[in-house]
């Protein structure tokens, strides 16, 4: 749309193109960024006070967009929209309700500055994808890449422009309710992850209707919540920061993901959102990164009930200094930033500063060139929910179930058993498969696990189900706590009676969808409910038992894996969940996933990680003074890169080119991967390297790679990893990102527990 503030830049970017060019012909031709450059610093000259405010202030869209408003605060908001004082809105669906919002600002407001709509599309849009944690077990960038890519895709047909996600917290405790939402316990398996979605998300050209803006989240530290509590204090220190927290969101930054998030959490008594270190001096001036800052939701009043601040008022002198560019829901800035420039406490640079970084967003979104580009009604009919996007969520969902346990063989099934039971009340679920966080997934959509093995199997094959027990109780929902039933056993009785007649049992048990994400920290981590009662009876009548494990966090299942001779871990694969765990259970598919978290043998390991540190006495078998706990081994039921097949595998050979490099030198380390077994499979090679003695201590391990190869039974492949100073650079005792001299150990191998391994010395300059 052209209109006059269009007409206005153009004549400036004339204008400036003419200056840099006449004035030194060996300056170059203005860059598509120098352009957008222009046309920011003009449009920000154009610009009032209340006006560039307002593009630091974010509405949720709390009322009707096509209707009217009938309360108070609602009619304000449409007047202040009008006027041109709104950025961005949140929770503004579909294109009809987008449109209609974007029509008020550029038919009403003075310069006609296009909003950017931003929505929580976290694993996908209405095409569901598995949960961000599930996802992160497949290891596989590609697939990674393509769900965020086709999350894009439904959520841009929709009129969106901007995902809160890809939330990158690094967290080692399985008791956080959102560790559902990131990728695990590594910070380099995160770092991957971190920038496959940002350009699963992004694309290589934001200006494309099909891609959106991501957003880097949260900044930072918020994983580490003391006791796992969802938005608790976070104690830690410098070099847990620099070398743990922050690469995600340096890798985020590289990648060049478009806005950052800040967290609800304080670290060493500073409220996320008000650190000045981490937005201004880390982000924006060390990473030199050009996104802006937004808040999150209301987390800049907050600083109020964190004690930080004693009012609205000096929470948003706090934040817009420290480098938070725009306010969520907060209602602060609109109320003080105005009062605060007239008294001279925050210099108007610092307010231009921040609308320049959200101006530039939207040039490149080309929302200044087309403000309704991404209201088309066509692609919303035609590019949502469609087939291909079905097959492209199963593919990934598929890649995504992790083997933990396969005694005997149990699996795969054969299809063409005479008679399977399937138990469980989330077998026949067809929402907890959507997981929490699930943007337009409709509610009791997803392929179950029962639908997914009568879809699978042989037609002369007898299927049972009984629920035996319902896991929750009452109203599900995002906001309500979800209560879990701990009496009723009634449907016991028929589950025990179809158990019996079985050839093999499919037992579902697990979390209902809602029992994992935000504001769902738990102090327990196993089975909820009756369910492990309900294992435990229906294995004393038939021990054949296959046990799909759906979840959204790691659990306790020490029973479990001590009995039962089968274990998927499936957890929340979305929209076609059935269909893939159908895919597995019956060797379609040979599963090749690995956990990127660790599984405790009890909650009182928590926080538990492979990449821990070696302590002065790690361990000792004479005495009981060495780091442990007393009534369990201090080593994870399954550990971080675990996983198995349905064939196996051998790892022989591990040899490096060199034993000895100097600075910027490589290192080749290779190692010999054998298919021991009877089936083509997939295995997830995986490197890690130990820094013997270092300025700062450094942990046992720390994965530094990963491939995936493919293998036919009996076949041999030889797979290599570069190793350079880069690799082995860490955040050191002088407070900079440097590879030491010294020793180093490099192990090869399917899981984090690999003992095989060869050394080498990076030797002094």
């Amino acid at each position: 749309m052209k209109n006059r503030l269009n007409a206005i830049i153009t004549l400036v970017i004339i204008s400036l193109s003419v200056n840099i060019t006449s004035c030194d012909k060996k300056l170059h031709k203005p860059t598509k960024k120098d352009i957008i450059e222009f046309k920011v610093d003009s449009v920000l000259a154009l610009m009032n006070i209340k006006e560039k405010i307002g593009q630091m202030n974010q509405y949720a869209g709390s009322w009707e967009i096509t209707g009217t408003p009938s309360d108070i605060d609602n009619k304000t908001k449409l007047e202040k929209l009008k006027n041109g004082e709104v950025g961005s809105m949140l929770n503004v669906l579909t294109v009809e309700a987008t449109r209609e919002a974007q029509r008020i600002v550029m038919e009403n407001s003075r310069l006609k500055i296009p909003l950017i709509f931003g929505y929580d599309v976290i694993h996908g849009y209405k095409t569901i994808f598995p949960v961000p944690l599930g996802e992160s077990a497949s290891w596989d960038l590609e697939a990674i890449k393509k769900s965020a890519k086709i999350a894009a895709q439904e959520a841009s047909a929709s009129g969106q422009h901007w995902t809160f996600a890809p939330m990158i917290d690094v967290s080692r405790d399985a008791r956080w309710g959102r560790i559902m939402e990131g990728a695990g316990e590594d910070p380099f398996l995160g770092s991957r992850i971190a920038e496959a979605r940002v350009k699963g998300f992004q694309g290589d050209d934001l200006s494309k209707e099909h891609t959106i803006a991501a957003c880097a989240k949260h900044f930072a530290g918020y994983g580490f919540a003391e006791a796992g509590k969802d938005y608790n204090t976070v104690n830690i220190g410098e070099s847990e920061l620099h070398n743990v927290i922050l690469p995600p969101f340096k890798a985020a930054a590289n990648a060049g993901v478009a806005t950052f998030m800040n967290a609800f959490n304080e670290i060493d008594g500073v409220p996320s959102t008000g650190n000045r270190n981490l937005q201004q001096d880390i982000l924006k001036g060390d990473w030199n990164w050009d996104g802006f800052m937004v808040s999150d939701w209301g987390s800049i009043p907050e600083m109020i009930t964190h004690g930080y601040a004693k009012n609205k008022k000096q929470a948003a002198q706090i934040a817009v200094i420290a480098g938070c560019d725009m306010d969520m829901e907060g209602r602060a800035y609109e109320v003080a930033l105005e009062e605060l420039i007239k008294e001279n406490k925050i210099d108007i640079s610092v307010i231009d500063e921040s609308v320049r970084r959200v101006l530039r967003l939207k040039f490149r979104l080309g929302l200044f060139d087309d403000p309704y580009k991404y209201c088309n009604s066509e692609r919303e009919k035609n590019e949502v929910f469609t087939i291909e996007n079905q097959n492209i969520s199963r593919d990934v969902a598929k890649k995504s179930i992790v083997l933990l346990k396969n005694q005997n063989n149990i699996l795969p099934l054969d299809k063409n058993t005479k008679r399977i039971a399937v138990i469980g009340s989330l077998a026949d679920d067809k929402d907890t498969p959507i997981g929490n966080w699930r943007a337009q997934g409709v509610s009791n959509s997803a392929v179950s696990v029962y639908e997914g093995i009568q879809n699978a199997v042989s037609k002369t094959t007898k299927i049972d189900y009984e629920k035996g027990a319902d896991l929750g109780v009452g109203e599900r929902s995002f906001l309500v706590p979800l209560k879990i039933n701990k009496t009723d056993k009634s449907g016991f009785t028929k589950a025990v009676k179809v158990a019996k007649t079985a050839d093999v049992v499919v037992l579902v048990l697990g979390e209902d969808a809602f029992q994992s994400g935000e504001g769902r920290s738990q102090a327990n981590v196993g089975l909820a409910g009756v369910q492990q009662e309900l294992l435990q009876t229906i294995y004393k009548v038939n021990k054949n038992i296959v046990l799909v494990l759906m979840n959204g966090r790691p659990m306790e299942i020490n029973w479990a894996d001590k009995n039962i001779p089968g274990i998927l871990e499936v957890w929340q694969l979305g929209s076609q969940s059935g269909n893939a765990i159908a895919d597995v259970l019956f060797g379609d598919y040979n599963p090749s996933g690995k956990l990127p978290v660790s599984f405790p043998r009890s909650v009182g390991q928590e926080p538990l990680y492979y990449n821990k540190k070696n302590t002065g006495r790690p361990y000792s078998s004479q005495h009981v003074t060495y780091s442990h706990h007393s009534d369990t081994p201090n080593n994870a039921l399954y550990p971080f890169g675990y996983g198995l097949s349905y064939t196996s595998f051998d790892y022989t050979n591990l040899q490096l080119n060199k034993k000895a490099i100097k600075n910027n030198e490589p290192l080749f380390a290779s190692v010999e991967i054998t298919n021991t077994g009877k089936r083509i499979g997939k295995e997830v090679v995986q490197l890690y390297i130990r820094d013997l003695v270092a300025s700062r201590t450094r942990p046992i391990k720390e994965l530094k790679g990963f491939k995936m190869v493919s293998l036919k039974p009996g076949e041999t492949k030889k797979v290599s990893f570069s190793i350079n100073t880069e690799l082995l650079q860490f955040y050191t005792a002088n407070k900079k990102w440097e590879a030491e001299p010294g020793d180093f150990n490099v192990f090869i191998g399917g899981d984090s527990r690999t003992t095989l391994h060869e050394t080498f010395e990076l030797l002094k300059e």
